[in-house]
């Protein structure tokens, strides 16, 4: 089974905790609990700011990436993200 991603940051849902939760307090599972909370984005952000943020996440998990590869990486793969499209 794929594991599921954020939406808007590419986050791993590798567990019921860090699913976002809508207006109702029911969880959201398409956007992790630091994207979205009480049914909104948490931020405005733009992509690219997005891309920013999640780059030295993506680095510290594949220690040999440059900053440079995974901004490309994610700019390659964020517009199939929902929030991005």
């Amino acid at each position: 089974m794929d594991t599921k991603v954020c939406q808007s940051c590419a986050m791993p849902l590798t567990s019921e905790e860090l699913f976002g939760k809508n207006a109702d307090g029911s969880k959201n599972e398409d956007y992790c609990k630091y994207c979205f909370d009480q049914g909104a984005f948490t931020t405005t952000t733009t992509m690219e700011e997005m891309i920013a943020m999640c780059a030295p996440h993506m680095m510290k998990a594949n220690p040999n990436m440059s900053e440079h590869d995974a901004q490309e990486k994610l700019r390659q793969y964020f517009p199939s993200l929902k929030r991005w499209q």
